[in-house]
C-alpha cells in the first residue's frame, strides 16, 4: 500500500478506551516510525464482536488525537477486510495445510497448553471455511497445520528468541469455532497489505509471533522487524488491560501521561518537559529516540493511580 522504507503501525482492539499501558505502546511505534522518517499507520483490529465496546473506535482515535499522535493514511477497520481473511483462509487449505478441529474447551483445557492434534486426521470442508453462516456458529474450529521446526526472531528490544512451534504450541487456530478469524491469521494478512515493516508492540505478544512468521512463509509473506515492549503492570503484578477494567487515560492533562511515557521507555525527558505541549514533548521524543534505551524487560511498574 506505501513505498516507504519504513511503515509502522498501532492496532488496538476497540474493547475500550486506552490506558496507559496501550499509550506506552502508541508512543514507542509512534517515535519509532517518525524518528526513522516513516509513515505511521492506525488499525482497529474490530473483528471480535463479542469482545468489543460500542464507540470504542471513536473514543481510541479521539484519544490519540488529544495525545498529538497523528497517523498518515486512512484508518484500517479488520471488520471491512474479511474478504481478504477467507482468501488467505482458503490458500493455506489448498495447500493442505487446514484441518477441521471439534475439540471441546475442556478436552482443550486436559491437554494443556499445546494442541494433541487429534482432530488431524480430519480434512476441512467448504463449508469449514466460510466465515458468514445463517447460525453464525459451527461445529468445528480450523487449524493450521504445522512443522516441527523452530522458528527465530532477533527482537529489537528483548533479543533472541526461539519457539519450536510443534513441541510449544501445536496446531493452531485460525478460524474459531463461531467462524470468526483469529487474531493470528488477520494481523498477518494485514501487516502483508498495508507493506508493514517495523512492528513495535508488548511482550505478551512475543510468543504468539513464531506463529505469524510460519503464516509469513505460508503465505508467501515478507517478515517485518519487531521489537516487544515490557507491559505495564499494577501494584498487584496484573497486566493493565481493558478487561482488568485499568482506569482510562486522563483526558485533562495529556502532558503528564506523554512524559510518564518516555520516562517508562528509558529516554529520561527533563522534568521541566512535562509544562510542555503535547506536539513539544512528542518532538522531543523523536529526537531522543534510541530503542536501545527501552528496558529489556517483561514488565515495568507504575503507581497504582496511573
Amino acid at each position: 500500500m506505501t513505498g516507504s522504507s519504513y511503515v509502522g503501525r498501532f492496532a488496538p482492539s476497540p474493547s475500550g478506551p486506552l490506558h496507559l499501558g496501550s499509550l506506552l505502546a502508541a508512543v514507542a511505534s509512534f517515535l519509532d516510525a517518525r524518528a526513522h522518517d516513516g509513515v505511521w499507520l492506525v488499525r482497529m483490529e474490530d473483528i471480535d464482536p463479542p469482545r468489543e465496546q460500542a464507540g470504542a473506535a471513536d473514543e481510541i482515535l479521539r484519544q490519540l488525537q488529544q495525545f498529538g499522535l497523528a497517523w498518515d493514511n486512512d484508518v484500517l477497520f479488520q471488520s471491512q477486510r474479511l474478504d481478504a481473511y477467507a482468501a488467505a483462509l482458503m490458500q493455506l487449505a489448498n495447500e493442505g495445510l487446514c484441518f477441521r478441529c471439534e475439540c471441546t474447551r475442556s478436552a482443550l483445557r486436559e491437554n494443556g497448553n499445546v494442541y494433541s492434534g487429534q482432530c488431524r486426521h480430519y480434512g476441512v470442508s467448504a463449508r469449514d471455511l466460510q466465515y458468514v453462516d445463517k447460525d453464525s456458529s459451527s461445529d468445528a474450529a480450523v487449524r493450521v497445520r504445522v512443522p516441527r521446526e523452530t522458528y527465530s526472531l532477533l527482537d529489537r528490544v528483548q533479543g533472541s528468541y526461539s519457539q519450536n512451534l510443534a513441541s510449544e504450541v501445536g496446531d493452531f487456530v485460525v478460524r474459531r469455532k463461531d467462524r470468526l478469524f483469529a487474531y493470528q491469521l488477520a494481523v498477518v494478512v494485514d501487516d502483508a497489505y498495508q507493506g508493514i515493516t517495523d512492528i513495535v508492540r508488548g511482550i505478551d505478544l512475543l510468543e504468539s509471533t513464531p506463529r505469524q512468521l510460519y503464516l509469513q512463509e505460508c503465505l508467501g509473506y515478507r517478515t517485518p522487524r519487531y521489537a516487544h515492549l515490557p507491559i505495564i503492570v499494577d501494584a498487584a503484578g496484573d497486566k493493565l488491560s481493558k478487561q482488568s477494567f485499568a482506569p482510562p487515560l486522563k483526558s485533562e492533562r495529556p502532558q503528564e501521561q506523554l512524559h510518564q511515557c518516555l520516562d517508562l521507555l528509558g529516554l529520561s525527558p527533563p522534568r521541566t518537559l512535562i509544562d510542555s505541549s503535547v506536539d513539544t514533548i512528542l518532538a522531543w521524543g523523536i529526537e531522543h529516540w534510541d530503542i536501545q534505551a527501552v528496558p529489556k524487560l517483561a514488565t515495568l511498574k507504575v503507581p497504582q493511580s496511573s
